[in-house]
C-alpha cells in the first residue's frame, strides 16, 4: 500500500474544509477537481457512492464525510498535532465537538436554511432540538476559551470554525460576537490562508 493522498474536491464545496485540513497536515497530496456533474460519473461513484465531495484516498483507504476525514487524518498524521493523543481524556471533548458540528450543527442549520421550522412538539424527536438550542450550546462552549479542546488547536476547531465562518458569511448562522471572534482567530491560521488562496484561484480560473 502506498501512502499517497488523493483529494477529491470542488473549490465551491465543503472540500474547502478539507483543503484547510490538508494544509495543516503538511503532507504532499494530489488534488482531483470534479465538476458537479462528474461527481455522478461511475468512476467517482466507485470512490463515493453518494456522489459528493470531498473525499480522500490515503493509499487504499477511502474516507468520505468531512468529520470522518478530519478524525482520520489527524490520527494518521499525529505529528501535525491536530488531535489529543490516543488515551488522553481530552479525546472526549475532541470527539464531542467534532461530531456536534457534523450532527446537530449541520442538521439545524440545513433545516432552517431550507425554510423548515421545528415545532415545540417536534423538538423531542429532532436529535438537535432546534437551531436556538444548538447556537446557545456552542456559544456556551466557546465563551471564555481560546479552543474547544484543552489549550491547543485541533481538527475540531478547524471543523467548527469552518461551519461558523461559512454560515455567518451566507446568513444561515447568527453572527454572535463569540462566534465572530472565534472564527476570525481560527481562520487566520497560515494553513487556512494558503487553502483559501488555492481554492479562490481555482474559482477565478474557471470564471
Amino acid at each position: 500500500m502506498t501512502d499517497q493522498i488523493v483529494f477529491y474536491t470542488h473549490p465551491m464545496s465543503r472540500g474547502r474544509i478539507i483543503r484547510w485540513l490538508l494544509e495543516e497536515v503538511g503532507q504532499p497530496y494530489e488534488t482531483q477537481i470534479l465538476d458537479f456533474d462528474a461527481m455522478k460519473d461511475p468512476a467517482y461513484l466507485a470512490v463515493n457512492p453518494m456522489g459528493k465531495v470531498p473525499a480522500v484516498k490515503h493509499g487504499d483507504t477511502v474516507i468520505t464525510e468531512c468529520a470522518a476525514i478530519c478524525a482520520y487524518m489527524a490520527d494518521a498524521f499525529p505529528q501535525a498535532n491536530l488531535a489529543p493523543p490516543v488515551g488522553s481524556k481530552l479525546r472526549g471533548d475532541y470527539y464531542r465537538w467534532l461530531f456536534f458540528a457534523a450532527g446537530p450543527l449541520e442538521a439545524a442549520v440545513t433545516v432552517k436554511s431550507l425554510g423548515f421550522e421545528v415545532s415545540a412538539d417536534s423538538k423531542r424527536s429532532a436529535g438537535w432540538g432546534d437551531l436556538g438550542d444548538v447556537m446557545d450550546t456552542l456559544e456556551k462552549a466557546l465563551t471564555g476559551r481560546d479552543y474547544l479542546v484543552g489549550d491547543s488547536f485541533t481538527a475540531a476547531d478547524l471543523y467548527v470554525a469552518s461551519h461558523l465562518a461559512w454560515g455567518m458569511q451566507f446568513g444561515t448562522i447568527e453572527p454572535r460576537p463569540v462566534f465572530k471572534d472565534y472564527a476570525a482567530r481560527m481562520t487566520s491560521r497560515p494553513a487556512d490562508t494558503r487553502a483559501t488562496q488555492i481554492d479562490d484561484t481555482l474559482i477565478a480560473a474557471a470564471a
